[in-house]
């Protein structure tokens, strides 16, 4: 099983349950209409890695905020990366069916550290640099969503492990990438730094 350190500890997450089209931005430059519903897909544990590596020339980048599940609560924050095979999930979109192997893939939930969350969620905010540049910025307000709806709406009809990690969606600004960019992704509180993230881009 693959591991994400909670605050130094190494867990092994069952699942990461995603929520998609959750920042109005984000749906419009996709060119997706507005759900009417949460969009809830889930990555195997077989996705997560602390490295980022180029996978394919359309492959995306969506910085997100990630909350880690313990005892039915949140627990934990962290910075992710949700690779997306861009043309691959359009062509799965155009044919109605299942996204996992644009979403799901092996490598592609790319996490950093989680730290206990000890402050209001209505404080998150997160900023992607990729080579020095912003390149996405959301706070708590954008979300279409917010943390305590994903959470009644996904247990709705699934059980959180201890360890699970939710990925709350990314706003607008995602783009494909390549071999040596530099991403740093963090995270904060109003304007205190919970958690900083970096990754290089191997090939």
């Amino acid at each position: 099983m693959n591991l994400v350190h909670f605050n130094s500890v190494p867990l092994a997450p069952s699942k990461l349950v995603c929520i998609g089209r959750n920042y109005v931005e984000h749906i419009k430059e996709l060119n997706n209409e507005i759900p009417s519903s949460m969009v809830i897909f889930n990555k195997p544990n077989s996705a997560i890695t602390d490295t980022l590596r180029f996978i394919t020339p359309d492959t995306r980048y969506e910085g997100e905020i990630c909350f880690l599940m313990m005892d039915g609560t949140i627990a934990g924050i962290g910075f992710g990366l949700d690779l997306t095979k861009a043309e691959l999930q359009n062509h799965l979109k155009s044919k109605g069916l299942p996204w996992e192997r644009a979403k799901g893939f092996d490598g592609s939930a790319v996490l950093g550290n989680f730290v206990p969350l000890n402050t209001a969620l209505e404080s998150l905010r997160m900023t992607l640099h990729i080579n020095g540049v912003l390149v996405q910025e959301a706070t708590y307000e954008l979300m279409i969503y917010k943390p305590l709806e994903m959470i009644e709406e996904i247990e709705s009809f699934m059980r959180f492990e201890d360890g699970d990690i939710i990925m709350s969606g990314t706003p607008k600004g995602v783009a494909t990438y390549k071999t040596g960019d530099e991403f740093v992704g963090r995270i904060y509180s109003y304007d205190s730094l919970l958690i900083e993230s970096r990754w290089s881009v191997l090939p």
